[in-house]
């Protein structure tokens, strides 16, 4: 479904109807058991799990709220331009964050 407009109420219901979730469903789990997934994390994620700290440790380090910092993880916000340079940071070179976090 490769489309740069937004569908109308009837092509989602369309599109919808056409799929077999069942057979989606079965060839996921084969993947999985199979381990030929992958998994895509995000940057904050990633950068986050790097530094070896807890969302509540990142956020406060990053000087945003959990939530904030969930909104970012799960792609339904982005960080601002600060922020993205610290993720960056934490991303690249996790010992410095774990550094300031100490102090």
């Amino acid at each position: 479904m490769k489309s740069r407009k937004p569908l109308t109420d009837e092509e989602l219901e369309a599109w919808e109807n056409s799929r077999d979730m069942e057979a989606e469903l079965l060839k996921s789990v084969k993947q999985m058991v199979a381990k030929k997934g992958h998994v895509v994390m995000s940057p904050v994620i990633s950068a986050r799990k790097k530094s070896g700290l807890s969302q509540t440790e990142f956020a406060k380090l990053l000087g945003v709220s959990v939530r904030t910092l969930q909104e970012w993880e799960q792609g339904r916000r982005q960080p601002s331009g600060a922020a993205k340079t610290l993720i960056a940071i934490a991303e690249r070179r996790p010992d410095v964050l774990k550094e300031i976090a100490i102090q």
